[in-house]
This record gives structure tokens, sequence and C-alpha cells, in this order.
């Protein structure tokens, strides 16, 4: 089935582990500042610019620093990663904020594709549990498939 570019997106969901429920849950609501929706003693409900993140406690969750990666750009992007695509403006008060609270990136935000089609700012971070989060910024979404 075929997506068209001009349907109306439909917000996501999705569950990821976390190995401390209070060290994830300062995180995402204070950190990020992600408002918190329902919970419970083992999981937390965010909103993530429209979308529903859910942290589940996994106490057994081992945290790694040796994380899988893969090269792009130059850069040891991590694997698996999830994240959120905003406007430029957005992207940029979202870096800003991050690097007031010194949240440390595993790829410091840059610029792919200048001047190319597909122009995007991008930054990637992990959460306490391990997690690895990309965000992007587009100055113009259309060009979020260009070639």
């Amino acid at each position: 089935m075929s997506q068209k570019s001009d349907k109306k997106l439909s917000p996501f969901h999705l569950a990821i582990p976390v190995h401390d429920l209070k060290h994830a849950r300062k995180f995402y609501g204070e950190v990020l500042g992600f408002a918190e929706g329902r919970s419970s003693e083992h999981w937390v409900d965010y909103n993530c610019y429209g979308h529903q993140l859910v942290i589940h406690l996994d106490e057994s969750m081992q945290v790694y620093s040796d994380k899988a990666t893969n090269v792009v750009d130059g850069h040891d992007v991590p694997v698996p990663h999830f994240g959120v695509i905003l406007d430029m403006s957005e992207w940029q008060a979202l870096a800003d904020k991050l690097k007031e609270q010194s949240v440390a990136f595993a790829i410091e935000p840059y610029i792919r594709f200048k001047g190319k089609p597909g122009e995007q700012a991008t930054m990637f971070f992990y959460d306490p549990s391990g997690n690895a989060l990309e965000f992007k910024g587009f100055k113009d979404l259309r060009g979020l498939f260009g070639k």
C-alpha cells in the first residue's frame, strides 16, 4: 500500500524499556519536556510531539556502553534509534535546550545535505537507559524523502 505525501500523518505509538523509571521520568519529563499522561508503577505515557511514547520498567535491562553503530556521513550512528522529525525552529530550540542541560551527544547537532534536496539538521543522544534518540529538523518537510 502506498502512502500519499499529502495525507495527514497519524500519531505513532512506541513502547521502550527503561532500567530505572525515576531516572527515565526525569529525562523524558524534565530534560526533554514531554508532557506526562497516564502512568502506573511500571510504565509512563508521554506526549512526544503529538505521538505516544511509553516507557516500561525492565529492572533486568542491561545498560551497555558498547552500542551497535552504522557509519553515515563519517559518524557512528547508533542502531537501533528512534526520534521525531521537527521543523527547523523546533529542532534548534531542542538542540539549544539539550546543550543548556549538558546532555552528552553521541553525534553533535549538525546539518546534512547542505544546499541539496533533503537538507536536514540532526543530532543523536541516549536516554539514561541507553536508548538512542535522533531528532531531525527540516526547513521544508516536503524534502523529507527527497533524493
